[in-house]
C-alpha cells in the first residue's frame, strides 16, 4: 500500500465517517431538545411515539413506544448504532482481506515485487512526511481517547444519579406504604382492644393490599433499573479497557516502528486493528445509549403530561391508582370509625376526615383546641393506675396499666397513619413518582444527554484515527518493504561503509530514518 493508497483509504474511511455524523445529526424540523429525532411519529392523541427498524421483526418499523420490557423496543434501540456496527464488520474484514493479499504476495513473489520493478529511492521530503503522519495521528488519537473517557465517564455518572433518584423514590415510596401497614399491624396485635371494634377488619384488609403494592413496587422498580445499571457499567468498563489498551498500542506502534522491531511491530499492527474494530463497535453502542437516554427524558416528558398513560410505570409503576385509592378509602373509613368507637366520651378528639362516603383527609379542619390522637395517651396518664399490672389504683385511677399500654398503642399508631397519610396520598395520586421524574428531566436529562453525545462523537473519532494510523503505518511499511526489495534487485554487489553511504548521499540520515520494518 503506496502513499496513492494511503491517500484513497484515507477519503473513503472520512467520507463514511461523514455520512456516520451527517446521519447522526439529522434532525426533523420543529422537534425541540428534549424529543429525539427519532420520535417521527404521533398517534391519534398526540403522543410521540420512536419509529425505527427492528431487525428481530422482520427489519420492519418498531412504533411501540417506551418500554424496556419490551425486546422489541430493545431490538430496535440497539440497531440505531448499525453504522458502527457495520463499520467495525467492513473494518475486521478489510484487515482479513489485507492479510490474505500480503500472505499471497509472500507466498508467490517472495519479496512482493517483480524482479524487473524500479522503485525510486526514498525522497528526503517525502520520508519525513511519512514519518510524520503517524506521530500527528497518534497525538490526535490521544487527544480523541481523553475526550471519550471523559465522555463515558460523565454520562456513567449521570445515569448513576438518575438510577439513584428511582431507586431512593421507589424506597421512600414503599417505605411510606409501610409506615402505614406497620402501624395497623401493631393496631392488630392489640387484640384484646381491638376484638372489640368490627373496624379492624377493614383495617386489615386495607393493610394487606396496600403491604402488597409497596412491595411490587419496589421489587419491580429495582429489577428493571438494576438491569439497565448493570449494562452502562459494563459499557462503561469496556470503553475503558478498549481506549487504554488503543492507546498502548498506538505507542508500542512508535516504539517498535522507529527501533525496527518487526515481528513486534507486525504483531501490534495486527492487534491494533482489532482494537479499531472494537472501537467503531463500541462508538454504535454509545449511538445506541444516546438515543436511549434521549427516549427515557422524552418518556419524562410525556409522563408530566399524562401520567396515566405513560410507558414509565416500568421504572416507577403508579398506574395501578384504582386498587390503592380502594385501599387507601378503606383505611381513611377504618380510621374514622376507629375514633368514634374508640373514644365516644372524648368529643374534642379531632377527626381529620370529612363526612362519609369520601372520608377526605382534611388536617386543617383540625383547631388548637381540639385534642391530636396522640395527644390522648398524655391526657389519659394521670387516670392510669401507677402500681404496674398487679398494684393497686390510687384516688382517680381508674385505668389499668395494660388498658393504658393499649390505648397508648392504638392511639401512637393511628397518629403514625395520621402523619403518613398526605404521602400516601401523595404516592397514589402520583405526586411523588411525578416529582421524581420532575427532577431528573429538569436536573439530568440535558447534561445526560450531552454526555452520552460526546462519548459516542469522540468514540467515533478515535475510531477514525485509529483507522488512519493503521494505514499509515502499514502504508510505510509497505513502502519500506518494496524499497528494500528494489535496493536488492538493482544493487546486489554493493556493501558501501555507513560513512561513505551517508558521504555519497545526503538524503541517507533521513532513509535511514524511514527504513522501518516491512510487513
Amino acid at each position: 500500500m503506496g502513499s496513492r493508497g494511503l491517500m484513497r483509504g484515507i477519503l473513503l474511511l472520512g467520507c463514511l465517517v461523514t455520512l456516520l455524523l451527517a446521519h447522526a445529526s439529522d434532525a426533523a424540523p420543529g422537534e425541540t431538545e428534549s424529543t429525539p429525532f427519532h420520535y417521527r411519529e404521533r398517534t391519534a392523541e398526540g403522543e410521540l411515539r420512536p419509529s425505527r427498524t427492528d431487525p428481530l421483526d422482520g427489519f420492519r418499523k418498531y412504533r411501540g413506544g417506551y418500554n424496556i420490557t419490551n425486546l422489541h423496543y430493545w431490538s430496535s434501540a440497539v440497531f440505531t448504532g448499525v453504522y458502527g456496527y457495520g463499520m467495525a464488520v467492513f473494518w475486521l474484514l478489510a484487515g482479513l482481506v489485507y492479510a490474505t493479499v500480503l500472505l499471497l504476495c509472500s507466498c508467490f513473489t517472495g519479496d512482493g515485487e517483480k524482479p524487473g520493478n524500479r522503485h525510486r529511492p526514498c525522497e528526503n521530503k517525502r520520508c519525513l512526511w511519512l514519518l510524520m503522519l503517524p506521530v500527528l495521528l497518534t497525538l490526535l488519537l490521544i487527544a480523541s481517547s481523553g475526550v471519550a473517557l471523559a465522555g463515558s465517564a460523565g454520562f456513567h455518572s449521570r445515569a448513576g444519579a438518575v438510577k439513584s433518584k428511582i431507586e431512593e423514590t421507589a424506597r421512600g415510596a414503599s417505605e411510606t406504604i409501610f409506615n402505614v401497614t406497620r402501624s395497623v399491624k401493631e393496631i392488630r396485635e392489640e387484640g384484646e382492644l381491638a376484638s372489640g371494634l368490627h373496624v379492624s377488619a377493614v383495617l386489615a384488609a386495607a393493610s394487606d393490599r396496600l403491604d402488597g403494592d409497596a412491595s411490587g413496587l419496589q421489587r419491580k422498580a429495582e429489577k428493571n433499573v438494576r438491569m439497565i445499571g448493570k449494562g452502562l457499567q459494563i459499557l462503561h468498563a469496556t470503553t475503558i479497557a478498549i481506549v487504554c489498551l488503543g492507546l498502548v498500542l498506538a505507542l508500542g506502534l512508535l516504539g517498535s516502528g522507529f527501533f525496527k522491531l518487526r515481528r513486534t511491530f507486525v504483531l501490534i499492527l495486527c492487534l491494533t486493528w482489532v482494537v479499531t474494530s472494537l472501537c467503531w463497535a463500541d462508538a454504535g453502542l454509545y449511538f445506541f445509549v444516546d438515543r436511549f437516554a434521549g427516549d427515557t427524558c422524552a418518556a419524562l416528558e410525556e409522563f408530566q403530561r399524562d401520567p396515566g398513560n405513560s410507558s414509565l410505570a416500568t421504572l416507577l409503576p403508579c398506574d395501578d391508582k384504582l386498587t390503592a385509592k380502594w385501599a387507601l378509602r378503606d383505611t381513611r373509613a377504618g380510621i374514622s370509625e376507629v375514633r368514634s368507637s374508640a373514644f365516644p366520651g372524648l368529643a374534642d378528639v379531632c377527626n381529620p376526615f370529612s363526612a362519609p362516603p369520601e372520608f377526605t383527609y382534611q388536617p386543617e379542619n383540625c383547631s388548637a383546641a381540639e385534642i391530636r390522637i396522640g395527644d390522648i395517651p398524655q391526657i389519659l396518664k394521670r387516670y392510669a393506675c401507677s402500681g404496674g399490672d398487679g398494684g393497686s389504683c390510687g384516688e382517680g385511677e381508674f385505668i389499668s396499666a395494660k388498658e393504658y399500654r393499649g390505648v397508648l398503642v392504638y392511639t401512637t399508631s393511628l397518629q403514625n397513619i395520621l402523619n403518613s397519610f398526605q404521602a400516601v396520598e401523595n404516592l397514589v395520586n402520583c405526586r411523588m413518582v411525578k416529582d421524581a421524574f420532575a427532577e431528573i428531566l429538569h436536573e439530568e436529562c440535558r447534561p445526560m444527554k450531552r454526555w452520552a453525545r460526546m462519548a459516542w462523537t469522540a468514540m467515533a473519532v478515535l475510531s477514525a484515527m485509529a483507522s488512519l494510523l493503521v494505514l499509515s503505518w502499514a502504508a510505510i511499511a509497505g513502502h519500506h518493504r518494496r524499497h528494500r526489495s528494489s535496493e536488492v534487485v538493482h544493487h546486489p554487489t554493493e556493501n558501501p561503509s555507513p560513512a561513505k553511504q551517508y558521504e555519497s548521499r545526503p538524503e541517507a540520515g533521513a532513509e535511514q530514518m524511514a527504513s522501518l520494518p516491512e510487513v
